[in-house]
């Protein structure tokens, strides 16, 4: 199947023009600033993200990348855009065979189980499933195809050991999105006697089968891919041969994303992709995070200490382009911010507002969106939004709900505010089961009935007593003329 034409020297270049009423730009890493971002097909968007490699937990550096590019398509869709959205699956590689023997399962079994397990992560984190989740394994007929394309122009050979290699001389602008020097990079290579491959940066595209590991037929033998074709041949197979978006972690700029810039267009002969998008790494109190350092945190176990939207919120507080430090102390930071804005949307009915009311703080939030997804801005707009209701909570209830409309709107955009505000400000935190003497919900109620008896009976000592109790259970009480209300801290 000749799916892939042979290349041409054609090239689509990125075009000044703007479309009316758009005013969002994207630091693009292959231009390295800021474009005005117009779309292929007007209205229409075409995105690509770099997914998982299932063989373990996800770690707090596959949330940011599930939750960054969910904010992207979530915005997207709010101006008004159709997205295609994918996000591909990496089902099969050496970590994953690795690890299928260490357990002495077979790699289906051990991808399965935890594609589940990062389902259900992105869940908690408010991810929107992408519209479409290509794997690996499922793909091999279009990856065969892209290699058969490359071999038979020229840009890729088989090695005296079986497997292909892609040959990087013959791709011209190798280099270009990380601003590597071909010349500086071939003089700190080095290849041993034995290397199969006639240079040092060439790299694999189809390995040929090992004794008992997972192996698909094609026309070089049995065997797998290597990592980058999966996914030159996902995305293009997915979306065409030139798309709009292309995202993941800093990490995959070189040389995974500058392999699959290589591999594409060597094969299809059209500019592969126009924007590029990276997020920054995770640290953690200030280091790199890794798991030699001791310092490695699974979604899983940062989900057991705080509630999956205080991570969400704890992400989008930090540009994606700029490192995102852990920290108990910056969690507890965003638990304490969502924690205010709940409490200002409490006891109100958000209401759609048609009049001019909410065009200024409407405005400022897609104003600071429109900047290259500037969610802290973003989130700075939420809370003028809050402070303004707040004055009018009591003596003008109609504002107040119209304005909360627009928050809860705006809030949505960037996946916050999700839940009801009582249920948020009442349940129990993670965590909070196994402390000793925590108070359910029901103990809680039946306290506060207690107090307002005492202090019906003008029993002030009772009434105290029982506060200082709450309090020291971790419960805040709000004393209003319509009665008093609770939350936990």
């Amino acid at each position: 199947m000749d799916a892939f034409p042979l290349p041409s020297t054609r090239k689509i270049a990125l075009t000044d023009m703007e479309l009316p009423g758009s005013m969002l730009k994207i630091y693009n890493s292959l231009t390295n600033q800021k474009d005005t971002f117009t779309p292929i097909e007007a209205g229409k968007v075409r995105m690509y993200v770099c997914g998982m490699t299932v063989y373990d937990y996800c770690h707090l550096g596959h949330a940011r990348v599930m939750v960054v590019f969910d904010v992207v398509v979530r915005y997207l869709r709010s101006r008004g855009y159709e997205v295609t959205y994918v996000r591909n699956i990496t089902d099969v590689d050496d970590k994953i065979i690795r690890r299928a023997n260490e357990n002495g399962e077979d790699i289906h079994t051990l991808t399965e189980r935890f594609i589940s397990i990062m389902n259900e992560d992105a869940a908690a984190l408010g991810v929107q499933p992408p519209d479409m989740e290509p794997r690996a394994t499922s793909s091999m007929e279009d990856i065969v195809a892209m290699i058969k394309a490359l071999v038979e122009n020229g840009h890729a050979y088989q090695g005296g050991n079986g497997d292909v290699y892609y040959d990087v001389s013959r791709f011209r602008n190798y280099g270009l999105l990380s601003g590597k020097n071909l010349q500086d990079l071939q003089a700190g290579s080095r290849v041993a006697v034995d290397e199969a491959k006639d240079d040092p940066l060439d790299f694999v595209l189809w390995k040929v089968a090992k004794p008992d590991e997972p192996s698909w037929p094609s026309p070089w033998g049995d065997g797998r891919p290597g990592w980058h074709i999966e996914c030159s041949a996902m995305s293009t197979r997915c979306l065409g041969p030139h798309f709009d978006i292309h995202g993941g972690g800093m990490d995959l700029k070189f040389p995974h994303h500058e392999n699959e810039i290589a591999q594409a267009e060597a094969a299809t002969g059209e500019h592969f992709v126009n924007y590029w998008m990276h997020n920054g790494f995770v640290r953690v109190d200030d280091e790199k995070m890794s798991k030699s350092l001791g310092n490695f945190f699974t979604v899983r176990e940062i989900l057991k200490s705080y509630r999956a939207e205080e991570i969400r919120y704890f992400i989008l507080a930090s540009h994606y382009r700029s490192p995102l430090n852990y920290s108990q102390e910056n969690l507890e930071n965003g638990k304490a911010a969502l924690t205010r804005l709940y409490s200002t949307l409490r006891g109100l009915s958000p209401l759609a507002a048609t009049d001019e009311l909410c065009d200024g703080y409407n405005d400022a939030f897609y104003k600071a969106m429109d900047d290259d997804f500037n969610t802290p801005e973003a989130i700075a707009v939420l809370f003028e939004l809050a402070r303004e209701i707040n004055k009018h909570k009591q003596e003008q209830p109609q504002t107040a709900n119209l304005l909360a409309g627009c928050l809860s709107r705006l809030g949505d955009i960037l996946g916050l505010l999700q839940v009801d505000p009582e249920v948020y400000l009442r349940d129990t935190a993670p965590g909070q089961t196994e402390i000793p003497g925590a108070l359910s919900s029901e103990a809680v109620e039946d306290l506060i009935a207690r107090r307002l008896q005492a202090r019906t009976q003008k029993d002030w000592g009772e009434a105290d007593r029982i506060r200082d109790e709450l309090e020291a259970a971790g419960i805040i009480l709000e004393d209003g003329a319509s009665g008093t209300r609770w939350r936990r801290s």
